[in-house]
């Protein structure tokens, strides 16, 4: 995800399912590469792929994405209780300044 290319291409998939070709139709990068890049996508369970005749033809994967976000999602948990508990510790002092003076 840390790939701009990789981004453009979810993002264009996110209005529906599409061909290789369609995705890359205006990027500025080849057709082989958005290619090589829906193959990371893939191996990341990021997207789907079904033959529709000769073509192939991409979804995002609903439940890479879940994954991914609940993934994302322990990063700012992990965040929130950090600044809970530097909260606590400076409220803590203040209590303690407070009843000293």
């Amino acid at each position: 995800m840390g790939d701009p290319t990789r981004r453009a291409v979810l993002k264009r998939l996110r209005g529906g399912a599409r061909s290789v070709g369609e995705i890359a139709e205006g990027m500025e990068v080849s057709r082989p590469a958005v290619s090589q890049h829906l193959k990371i996508l893939k191996a990341a369970r990021l997207v789907t792929v079904h033959a529709d005749g000769t073509r192939r033809v991409y979804a995002v994967d609903a439940r890479g994405i879940e994954a991914l976000r609940d993934w994302l999602d322990g990063f700012w948990n992990e965040t929130l209780m950090a600044f809970k508990e530097a909260d606590e510790r400076e409220a803590s002092k203040e209590m303690r300044t407070r009843k000293s003076h």
